[in-house]
């Protein structure tokens, strides 16, 4: 694994307090050469939506990089943190290394933390914007966001991760089983079996009290779920009030397969056995 920090470059994308869209592609593709590119497609695809525009969503959160040091400074020490010695805590806990670039940077709103292709490697990119955009800057939301990306990119070099199915049911239910996979993930590395980092304001304990509730309408949803109406994985969407509720059952719904099967053979399944064991969990 290894970390790549842009930090003391990624002012350079910036006249004044004022973002450059010409110096931050200087800027990115000295970092990593060509992948502006791929930056940009992903900006302009989700600007062809319509739902956004470049002088009202766009450029307010960029422009806040450069005018929030002690954020940007905060954001960049917990990064700091939360990566020193991590390969190693990570063999410690997995005895396996990922084999991923880790790099923080500065981009276009496209993600916190996405993580994609890069000269045909796996890279997780962190995005300071979005990061600072969502305050996410402290140390225990970096170690969820880092921790979470990492538990994909060991699943996918170490076990079965990328499918492609027919059903929205197959899609939503191996969504279930990877969220669940890397929420596991980020609580061995932190030690603790009931960490969530979405744990603000109640959200664990009212998730705890309602376990019943989320898996019957998760289930009862499942077979028409679609990414436009469905209400349980991301900080976009709200069930009953509560967001990422779907983080919480998978992490839930992999604690009950691990009472059975080891985790380096649990990341091997297929969707069948995921299938047959969620069916189990549900009933």
């Amino acid at each position: 694994m290894k970390v790549i920090n842009t930090y003391p470059a990624l002012l350079s994308a910036y006249e004044g307090s004022d973002f450059c869209m010409k110096k931050w592609s200087a800027y990115i593709d000295t970092i990593l050469p060509g992948i502006s590119s791929l930056l940009i497609s992903d900006m302009e695809e989700c600007l062809r939506t319509g739902r956004y525009t470049w002088e009202n969503d766009y450029l307010p959160v960029l422009n806040a990089v450069a005018r929030d040091p002690m954020l940007r400074e905060k954001a960049h020490e917990s990064f700091c943190e939360v990566t020193e010695n991590l390969e190693q805590r990570i063999y410690d806990k997995f005895s396996k290394k990922p084999d991923v670039d880790l790099i923080f940077y500065l981009g276009l709103c496209n993600g916190a933390g996405w993580l994609t292709k890069y000269c045909g490697k796996k890279v997780i990119l962190l995005g300071l914007e979005k990061i600072m955009d969502l305050n996410w800057c402290g140390t225990d939301d970096m170690r969820g966001l880092i921790y979470h990306e990492l538990g994909h990119v060991y699943h996918a070099q170490y076990g079965i991760f990328e499918r492609s199915f027919n059903s929205n049911t197959n899609r939503f239910l191996w969504q279930l089983f990877t969220e669940g996979i890397a929420m596991y993930f980020e609580q061995t590395l932190v030690g603790d079996m009931n960490y969530f980092h979405q744990d603000k304001k109640g959200w664990k304990k009212w998730c705890d009290d309602h376990l019943g509730e989320i898996r019957a309408d998760f289930d009862r949803d499942l077979e028409s779920m679609t990414y436009e109406n469905q209400r349980y994985f991301g900080d976009w969407v709200w069930y009953n009030g509560h967001n990422d509720v779907g983080y919480y059952l998978g992490c839930r719904f992999i604690h009950y397969i691990l009472s059975e099967y080891r985790f380096d053979e649990m990341i091997c399944f297929d969707i069948d056995k995921v299938t047959q064991l969620y069916r189990q969990f549900i009933s």
